[in-house]
Formats: structure tokens, C-alpha cells, sequence
């Protein structure tokens, strides 16, 4: 009868396995993963997470929001006429100070304005646009679009020239106006707008296209205009009438904490 050391004796307990630690980190890896998946699952909500919805649904919001302080300024508009006509009825005051009163309100931008105009219109180049004269550079992006000093250059010149108001788009400008862009859209006034973009001024037509050629900041416009094929376009429109400042006319400034 052999007895091998090797063979478990009757009765005994059974030998445990060995401790493998390559187990127990597999086993680990997979529990991340599906950590890692879940957390995916519940950030996505069913959703492709890898595309630009996100930027499309915020560039949607910000047309909405701007299509609504469009209509906002319209209902401003029309309660405005609503005051001024119940406060003209019984007010008490002269003409002399009714006349006074007209006149600061044509000054300050909020009430329509009829007379001479010109509209000057600005847009982007072609986007597949080459250099059209010799020894200039192929053009870059920022090239080819239309930059907020380009839209300031153009109204700066016209007040300039003494234009009595100015209307960017279908807005009229007051003395607290900004024209500011971001990216290639105008924001003015808490509203949206894309090239091309029309400023139409009421003046001396001759006086505000002399003072749109003597600008250096157009002169230098004008050289992207020939090279590169930006849009510019000066017309002169006759008889116009431009509408009133419909906006709130509030002043927002810092304050100090106390």
C-alpha cells in the first residue's frame, strides 16, 4: 500500500485555491467601466453627448430671446404713444414748453424722424474668396467678415458729418447706444442680427458720404473691400422717415457697496 505525501489524507478538508490578485483587478476594471457607463448614461440622458446640440440649442435660445425684446420694444412702443397721448390731453403746460419738449425728444432719438438719407451696407467676403491684387497675402478667416470697428467707423463718420439720427438695422441709435459684435452677429440693444448689415442716416447727403471717404478707418476698410471682396455699398434713398427709439431709456451703472 503506497502512501504518496502528496495525496490528501481521507477525511480532511479540502485545499483552498490560491490567492490570484490578476483576478481581483479584472474584476475591478469591469466594475469601472460600468461605472464609467452608467455615469455616461445618466449625463447623456439618451443623448448623443459627442455633438454640437448643445451650442445649437444656445444659439436658438439667443435668436428667441432677441425675437422676444423685438416684440417687447414694439409693446414699449406702443404704450409710450398710449402715455404721451393721455398726458397731452391735460397736462397744464404751454405751448411754448410743449415745443420745448418736442425738441429734446427729437434730440434724444425717440420720436420719428423725416428727412434726407443715405444707407450704407456692409457684409461678409465670399468664404472660398482669394486675394484679388497682387502682393497681398491669401486671406485668413478674420479676414472676410465684418468686425465691430468696421460698424463704428461707419456710424462715428456719419455723426460726424452732422447727421440729425442713425437707424442700424430697424433700430434707431441714442446717445447710450453700443453697437457691438460677437463672433460674425451685431448684438444691439438685446437683439441678434447677421450681415449684411444697413446703416441708414438722416442728413446732408453730400456731407456724409465726404465724411465716409475721408475716414481712415474706412480707407483702410476699403482696401479689404478691393483685395479680399468685402461688401460695401452706399446708397442714397430720397425722403425717409426713421423710426424712434422704442427702448428703456434707464441708465444702469455700478453702484458702491455700503
Amino acid at each position: 500500500m503506497s502512501n504518496s505525501a502528496d495525496s490528501p489524507r481521507t477525511g480532511s478538508s479540502p485545499v483552498r485555491g490560491r490567492f490570484r490578485p490578476v483576478r481581483v483587478l479584472t474584476a475591478a476594471v469591469f466594475a469601472l467601466a460600468g461605472l464609467i457607463f452608467f455615469t455616461s448614461f445618466n449625463t447623456a440622458k439618451g443623448t448623443d453627448i459627442r455633438t454640437d446640440a448643445s451650442l445649437l440649442k444656445l444659439s436658438d435660445l439667443i435668436h428667441e430671446r432677441s425675437r422676444e425684446n423685438g416684440g417687447l420694444n414694439e409693446s414699449n412702443a406702443a404704450l409710450r404713444d398710449d402715455v404721451e397721448a393721455l398726458a397731452e390731453r391735460d397736462d397744464g403746460s404751454t405751448k411754448a414748453e410743449d415745443d420745448k419738449l418736442a425738441a429734446l425728444e427729437e434730440r434724444a432719438g425717440t420720436q420719428k424722424l423725416t428727412g434726407e438719407a443715405i444707407t450704407v451696407t456692409l457684409n461678409d467676403a465670399p468664404p472660398d474668396a482669394t486675394a484679388k491684387l497682387p502682393g497681398y497675402p491669401e486671406p485668413q478667416p478674420d479676414y472676410l467678415v465684418i468686425h465691430q470697428q468696421d460698424l463704428q467707423a461707419v456710424v462715428n463718420a456719419l455723426w460726424q458729418s452732422g447727421a440729425k439720427g442713425i437707424k442700424v438695422m430697424d433700430q434707431r441709435l441714442i446717445s447710450t447706444s453700443a453697437v457691438r459684435c460677437v463672433g460674425n452677429t451685431l448684438i444691439l440693444q438685446g437683439r441678434v442680427y447677421s450681415p449684411p448689415y444697413k446703416i441708414t442716416a438722416v442728413g446732408d447727403p453730400g456731407k456724409m458720404q465726404q465724411a465716409l471717404a475721408a475716414s481712415s478707418a474706412i480707407q483702410n476698410y476699403m482696401v479689404y473691400v478691393n483685395v479680399y471682396g468685402l461688401g460695401w455699398k452706399v446708397t442714397e434713398d430720397g425722403t425717409v422717415t426713421l423710426p424712434g427709439y422704442s427702448g428703456t431709456v434707464d441708465l444702469r451703472y455700478a453702484k458702491p457697496v455700503e
